[in-house]
């Protein structure tokens, strides 16, 4: 019996030694992060508009040039949890203004606030760990000309045990990866570029992606549509099946993008149209490269 014992209790000791391990937060190398170019801040406004920066950080009900002064504020009342979006304006206490590129690509990449603790994932850096390094420095470029704000925006309200931080490395373990979701013609250079669109830069199966228990991504169904991170909006299937986008062409689904309009000229709704607004800022060129990806996704019937 003293043996059982002994023995657990050196299993139980090894489970806490790998978990703390495999927990720890894993920041950018001093290597890595002393060869991010300079940021162009022209450049790294169409990675805002990408990103969609505004949709979340904007202060709620914001509309034209208020959505540049990223104040945060927006509450997400899901099942972990109420998650307050924080202030990233470039004021130096109450936003990212004291920040260096180095947090700022921590941040992006790898899920890490400045003090190296782990964020929550309702920030979606497991798809922007995907983006290239100078679209990092150029978006960092670009707020930093941003309007600043002094609003205070107060910390998460989340239950136990997800409101214990570290482990949020464990999560990290299982679903952040800068890994393509999908495989490409790695010479059809505007399929490349709609796939970093879609899967890095503007994140879209954060959304249209159904997640499981502890919110991971479901990449089974890459895109098929899900639940929304309340628990109430229904996200459709973008797939190319008949249940998302399979009637709709390619040049549908850039005049979507463009107009906010669908083939049957119904208008984007609810989260969709800020997102539209943002797409609409993108070059043509990008808006057809996102068209053409979509097309490509294997077609997933979405669930009712």
């Amino acid at each position: 019996m003293k043996k059982l014992v002994f023995i657990g209790v050196i299993l139980a000791a090894v489970g806490v030694v790998v978990g703390l391990i495999l927990s720890a937060p894993k920041p950018l190398s001093n290597a890595f992060l002393s060869k991010l170019p300079e940021g162009n801040v022209a450049s790294g406004e169409q990675v805002f508009w990408a990103g969609g920066c505004t949709s979340c950080h904007a202060a709620p009900k914001s509309k034209g040039v208020e959505k540049l002064v990223l104040s945060g504020g927006l509450e997400l009342k899901t099942p972990f949890g109420i998650f307050r979006t924080p202030n990233i304006s470039p004021h130096e206490l109450q936003g990212i203004g004291g920040w260096s590129l180095g947090d700022f690509a921590n941040a992006m990449k790898r899920g890490l606030r400045p003090d190296g603790a782990h964020y929550y994932p309702a920030f979606p850096y497991t798809t922007y760990t995907k983006m290239a390094d100078k679209d990092v420095a150029d978006l960092w470029a670009y707020m930093k000309t941003l309007p600043k704000s002094s609003k205070q925006v107060g910390d998460h309200s989340i239950s136990f045990p997800f409101n214990i931080r570290r482990g949020l490395g464990l999560w990290k373990f299982l679903y952040l990866s800068s890994d393509p979701v999908l495989s490409v013609d790695e010479t059809d250079k505007p399929l490349l570029r709609g796939r970093y669109l879609v899967e890095a830069l503007a994140h879209c199966g954060e959304c249209h992606t159904p997640r499981n228990s502890i919110g991971g991504m479901d990449k089974t169904r890459w895109l098929a549509g899900g639940v929304g991170p309340e628990g109430k909006e229904k996200i459709p299937n973008i797939t190319p099946h008949k249940d998302g986008l399979g009637d709709w062409s390619v040049a549908d689904i850039i005049n979507g993008l463009e107009t906010g309009f669908t083939p049957e000229y119904d208008s984007f709704g609810s989260s969709m149209a800020d997102v539209q607004e943002n797409m609409a800022k993108l070059s043509d060129g990008d808006r057809a490269a996102i068209a053409a990806y979509l097309k490509i996704v294997p077609p997933i019937k979405g669930k009712p």
